[in-house]
């Protein structure tokens, strides 16, 4: 049962003014206050942050609740506004990009979900209504004609020759990155350009491997981008999750400003989406170097669900691993 609000306020008043009069003393810098009133802000924040959460839930909609909310927005600056976390590239390759990947596990998902999806409904559809979904597919240059010359045939249309394999790899890897980027862009039109990215991915995988498979072209179409696919559409769904993070920021920024929660996420969206823009690099070797000299299905299958298997495997192992073993225990009653 909580206690009676003139009570509440009575035995906190005194702290909350000491609080404010040290947030007026310090004008916007924590520098201006000497050792012991520095220790005293940070006890007085706590304080008032627990008397905070306290007052939300015992008198959410008071005015008291309303005033010492501001404070504590006014205060924590002060102590946590220049703390900065540093962490060397090394780190970010061995263990921070892939807790990036692992710490939100349900944006994740919605991005899987948004990517996958439209595969499977579009290749059923266009499976079974070529026609329609022949015309639907001149919409593209990229799947323009597949329904009438059907994917590249891997045994006659090798391509073996270093220096157009160079410039294949160059080309491939700039236009996965920029598809990636785009992914993590849209989420500052609140996600709706990155759900708009991930579905089209989709949808344009989905209708060319209906297409294909209706053709009888399914072994030439798995031959062809299973080997760089499956870790492309992963590195894909990480940039459209680093993109919906950020949307996500801005439509439901939860107890943070919406600046506050666009600082945080935005900065984690961009190591998630250049971390795995970087990725893409492997992608563009193996279409460039690998996948037009004609692999074998089994080949193909080995080379393309081993880099997947490996990627995700990094993703269990440096990322849910080391989230789990560096987390902090919490502090007892």
């Amino acid at each position: 049962m909580s206690e009676p609000l003139p009570t509440f306020v009575d035995g906190h008043q005194q702290r909350w003014q000491e609080l404010g009069s040290l947030v007026a003393s310090a004008r916007g810098s924590v520098a201006k206050l000497d050792p012991v009133a520095v220790r005293n802000l940070g006890r007085l924040y706590r304080q008032a942050v627990a008397d905070l959460a306290y007052a939300r839930r015992c008198y959410p909609k008071d005015p008291v609740t309303v005033r010492l909310d501001e404070l504590v927005r006014q205060a924590r600056p002060l102590l946590y506004g220049s703390v900065r976390e540093r962490t060397s590239v090394l780190h970010f390759v061995t263990t921070g990009y892939w807790q990036r990947v692992a710490e939100r596990p349900l944006i994740l998902l919605a991005s899987v979900l948004l990517l996958f999806a439209p595969v499977l409904i579009v290749g059923a559809w266009a499976d079974a209504n070529p026609e329609a979904a022949a015309r639907v597919a001149q919409v593209s240059p990229l799947t323009a004609g597949i329904a009438e010359r059907g994917p590249r045939n891997p045994d006659t249309q090798k391509v073996t020759d270093t220096g157009i394999n160079v410039g294949m790899s160059g080309e491939i890897f700039t236009n996965n990155a920029r598809a990636a980027l785009t992914a993590f862009a849209g989420g500052l039109t609140a996600g709706v350009l990155t759900i708009a990215a991930l579905v089209f991915n989709g949808l344009l995988l989905g209708l060319v491997a209906g297409l294909a498979i209706h053709g009888g072209n399914a072994e030439s179409l798995w031959r062809l981008i299973v080997p760089h696919g499956v870790l492309e559409l992963s590195l894909l769904a990480a940039s459209g999750a680093a993109g919906l993070r950020t949307g996500w920021a801005l439509v439901h920024p939860g107890h943070r400003t919406r600046v506050e929660a666009l600082t945080v996420e935005g900065r984690a969206g961009i190591e998630l989406a250049l971390g795995s823009a970087a990725l893409l690099v492997p992608c563009g070797i193996v279409e460039g170097f690998v996948t037009p000299r004609g692999l074998s299905v089994p080949a193909a299958l080995t080379v393309g669900f081993g880099l997947g298997a490996v990627y995700w495997g990094l993703v269990l192992w440096r990322g849910v691993g080391t989230r789990r073993a560096t987390a902090e225990p919490l502090p007892s009653a």
